[in-house]
């Protein structure tokens, strides 16, 4: 062992080595360390905590949220504006791009918190042998190489190879997923043996529920499990969403066209018509203005925050904004399955007794639920087979269930916990009946008994246990009668394998009467002679609500697939109940682990279950995923699962059962850990998309009719029809009032029955191209005829210009009914009726125009003039046209193009 600075304390596998093995590598024996020598150590290998990450500064988290090609977009038009020396322009822009950031900044939070909620789960205090003496430190001053102890309800404090144990469960299902406790002893694992078979170790961060235990002290801080998973939080890079990467595509596509086309007017204005430099700078500068569509980025972000509202009310809690429209095109669901898909709560499924078999209703702890054969009640009363086991399984019984909080919970083992509602929903009485003695269950022989003096009188061992160790020390079997028989071993043989296949973890029960005398039990007392009664079997249920999701799920084209830690057998039962997979083949943690990159992205094509996988593997299969083009919603609740759910382009943590680690890496938290709830965001997210399609639809064309307006003038050699800042109110008050109408629009019929979009798929597909275009043109057609026509007739400039935009304001207005259904038709009075939100933003539209029209203070700031009754028929009239060959042309789409019928993103 070297000494000094280069002295190392790393152990490779200490799962699978020899206990004496790593005392020596750990140069340490079973007396522990001296102070002085943990004092050294400490120094070598720093305290046993995690570090912590830098967290950005304030500034920094404020200023992230202004790095976006629209918002830049935002800040040029507010630039534009200042140049021109409108103020209250500029301002009315720059607030929008404060709101933005300041929501952005509210909903996200910062993502190192995950890592905060990790420490917490690090125990504060631990029980370390120091020069020979047991004296309690702090968690934070242990080293490798330390002696450790564990009792029942400690926090483990490091990762440690177990040198003694002695009835030692562990509670792992936060790291490894496994819903049951996992058994513990010192000999050595296998060298391959994933993270959930490792029986020589305790992890960092797990909970002692029974039992006890030494070991020494393999790893600390960021050396531990615990700490590599932190290391991964910190590490994995957050994939941009989907509508992120369309809109930023969509911003720079409009840039270059806008800044293109600018300069195109410059030149052609100056060749052409000889107009002065100023003259052409200030057209430009229009141009530029109208091209920007200032309310857009304000849209999105108002339309993501409604959803996000609306996700709140339906038990979804949203961190990130867009995280909410990335669920609408997702493709596969990866779930974790303990307390996810299942309730992670133990439940007696089946019980087997020599007369037949029993059903067993009811989910978790709950005492509520029929016992059933042949599909016929079974009262204790008229079943003393049933009543003989069930006995044995209440008494041999260290839990207890009970409300809290008005929830069922169990104070103990959970499978005890299984066999005890068991009891209650058989309505068993455990009265009179007296605990004399007991032999405590040890992973050595896998069984409990108890010795006890029972109603009526006499003294019986109750055995409850594997059932492989219980039928060696059977002899025979219960009859209906209460006698005995034969044991008939094949038979429970095929019995266990039946009820294994399904899942289930199988438990047994034997039973033998002893003398009024015997007063203690050892070993001896079970080796023969006990009399077989039958097996129970448990499983973590399936939630009846996910199963039904799963199924809208696949009807909306999203797999679902599942990754778990439990073992493959109990995986591939709850997928044939849950209807993910096959229900007959499981990948294992150890096939991922020799899959190269390409043999892993063909697994995850192939297959819907993956067991036995370590936080390594799952993020691997979620990064497979998105190697393949899905876009991939990682679910789950344990520490385990934080990594991935990082990675995942949305990440869904369970908000109930949750740990803070998880819950913090996530995107969207579940108020109800109900799968159900992701279905509902996917349908959310789904209706936001098209809601932002339906905007953008609405919104362009005015950018559009105001950009041809000025282009047509240039061109031409006429007077501008509308000025930069005339253009600047249209824009900031449809934008405003009309468009945020379009964000409350509820889901359309056959949402979910749809494939989701492809990812890549541009959010303006040829068909809202097309209609862009063609409402442009109409709607800015119209815009400078109105202006032109009322010129010749010698309108004044001012009046003229005031007409121009009440015609293009009303041509919006009644464009909003158009665009509530992209290629359905608006005519029917129900659908023109149906969004009050949309008749309440055109009466607010309606007064800010007559405000923009007859208030002379904006008459100074706008170079608007008051407008007579008839001038106002112009702009009503130029509307229902509008309104009227926008159905006509939808029409002519519906029966004519067929891309808009296999359009996925457009509503129905």
């Amino acid at each position: 062992m070297e000494r000094g600075s280069e002295r190392s304390f790393y152990v490779e596998q200490p799962h699978a080595m020899a206990a004496d093995d790593v005392f020596a590598r750990l140069d340490s024996s079973a007396d522990g360390l001296s102070a002085e020598e943990a004092a050294e150590r400490l120094k070598t290998v720093g305290p046993n905590r995690l570090p912590s990450a830098a967290k950005e500064g304030l500034l920094r988290r404020i200023f992230k949220h202004f790095h976006d090609l629209l918002v830049y977009i935002l800040l040029a038009a507010a630039v534009v504006t200042m140049g021109l020396g409108h103020w209250v322009d500029t301002g009315v822009i720059l607030a929008v791009v404060l709101i933005n950031a300041i929501i952005g900044f509210i909903q996200e939070g910062k993502a190192e918190q995950a890592l905060e909620g990790i420490r917490k789960m690090l125990s504060l205090h631990a029980h370390a042998r120091r020069d020979g003496q047991w004296v309690e430190v702090e968690a934070d001053d242990l080293v490798p190489g330390d002696i450790v102890r564990l009792r029942s309800g400690d926090r483990v404090p490091a990762d440690v190879r177990l040198v003694e144990a002695v009835n030692l469960r562990i509670e792992e299902s936060a790291l490894t997923g496994e819903s049951v406790p996992t058994e513990k002893r010192a000999e050595p694992a296998e060298s391959q043996a994933g993270l959930g078979d490792r029986h020589s170790m305790a992890y960092s961060g797990t909970m002692v529920t029974a039992g006890r235990g030494e070991g020494v002290v393999a790893a600390t801080g960021p050396a531990t499990e615990l700490g590599r998973i932190n290391k991964m939080i910190a590490d994995v890079e957050k994939l941009a969403t989907p509508l992120t990467r369309q809109m930023n595509r969509f911003g720079k596509i409009l840039a270059v066209a806008i800044v293109g086309l600018a300069g195109l007017l410059f030149v052609v204005g100056r060749l052409l018509h000889d107009f002065t430099l100023d003259e052409l700078f200030l057209a430009a500068i229009g141009f530029a203005v109208a091209a920007i569509p200032e309310g857009l980025p304000a849209i999105l972000t108002i339309t993501l925050a409604l959803g996000v509202q609306r996700m709140a009310r339906r038990n979804a809690i949203t961190r990130k904004l867009n995280a909410v429209e990335t669920l609408g095109s997702v493709t596969v669901i990866c779930s974790d399955k303990t307390g996810t898909l299942t309730r992670n709560e133990m439940t007696a499924r089946h019980v087997v007794t020599p007369e037949g078999r029993y059903d067993v209703a009811g989910t978790g702890y709950e005492p509520k639920g029929e016992i059933t054969r042949d599909d016929r009640p079974a009262p204790l009363d008229q079943h003393a087979d049933l009543k003989a086991l069930i006995e044995v399984m209440a008494m041999c019984n260290d839990s207890e269930i009970g409300q809290e909080d008005g929830q069922w919970k169990v104070t103990g083992e959970p499978t005890e916990g299984a066999l005890r509602t068991l009891a209650r929903k058989a309505q068993f009485d455990e009265q009179d009946f007296e605990r004399i003695a007991v032999i405590p269950f040890e992973s050595e022989n896998k069984f409990m008994a108890t010795l006890h003096r029972v109603p009526g009188g006499g003294r019986r061992i109750f055995l409850k246990g594997a059932p492989d160790r219980l039928l060696d020390r059977c002899s025979a079997q219960r009859t209906a009668e209460g006698s005995t028989a034969d044991l008939d071993v094949s038979r429970w043989e095929q019995q266990i394998e039946e009820l294994g296949d399904q899942g289930l973890r199988v438990l047994a029960a034997a039973v033998r009467d002893v003398g009024d005398d015997k007063d203690d039990l050892d070993l001896e007392d079970l080796q023969q002679d006990m009399v077989f009664l039958g097996l129970v079997g448990i499983i973590d249920p399936p939630r009846p609500e996910a199963i039904e999701a799963i199924e809208i799920c696949h009807q909306a084209g999203i797999c679902v697939k599942m990754i778990t830690g439990d073992h493959a057998g109990t995986a591939k039962a709850i997928g044939r109940e849950m209807g993910i997979g096959d229900g007959q083949h499981a990948v294992t943690g150890e096939e991922l682990e020799d899959a190269s990159e390409d043999d892993l992205r063909r697994l995850v094509r192939e297959n819907d279950i993956f067991a036995r996988t370590s936080p390594e593997h799952k993020l691997r299969l979620v990064e497979a995923l998105q190697a393949n083009g899905e876009v991939v919603a990682m679910t789950g609740d344990g520490v385990n699962d934080a990594p991935a759910l990082k990675r995942a382009d949305v990440g869904v943590a369970m908000g109930v059962k949750g740990t803070e680690a998880t819950k913090e890496a996530a995107d969207i938290v579940l108020a109800d850990d109900n799968f159900t709830s992701i279905e509902r965001a996917v349908e959310e997210g789904r209706t936001i998309y098209d809601n932002l399609r339906k905007a953008i639809a609405f919104i362009l064309p005015t950018n559009g009719a105001e950009a041809l307006v000025v282009l047509t003038a240039i061109v031409l050699g006429f007077v501008l029809p509308l000025t930069p800042v005339q253009i600047l109110w249209v824009n900031m008050v449809t934008a405003v009032t009309l468009a945020l109408a379009l964000a409350f629009e509820p889901a359309e019929p056959g949402l979910m029955r749809q494939p989701p979009r492809k990812p890549g798929t541009p959010i303006l597909d040829s068909v809202l191209l097309w209609r862009i275009g063609f409402v442009s043109i109409l709607i800015g057609g119209a815009t400078m005829a109105v202006f032109l026509i009322e010129k010749r007739f010698g309108l004044p400039l001012e009046l003229a210009r005031t007409l121009a935009v009440n015609t293009l304001v009303c041509s919006q207005a009644f464009y909003l009914f158009n665009s509530r259904y992209l290629r359905e038709s608006s005519l029917p009075v129900a659908r023109l009726l149906a969004n009050k939100v949309a008749w309440l933003s055109v009466g607010l539209l309606a007064v800010l125009q007559l405000v923009f029209v007859y208030a002379p203070f904006m008459h100074h700031w706008f170079g608007s003039a008051p407008l007579t009754p008839r001038h106002w028929l112009i702009p009503l009239g130029v509307g229902v046209g509008v309104f009227l060959l926008v159905e006509l042309e939808k029409t002519i789409v519906r029966r004519w193009w067929t891309p808009v019928i296999e359009d996925k993103g457009a509503s129905a």
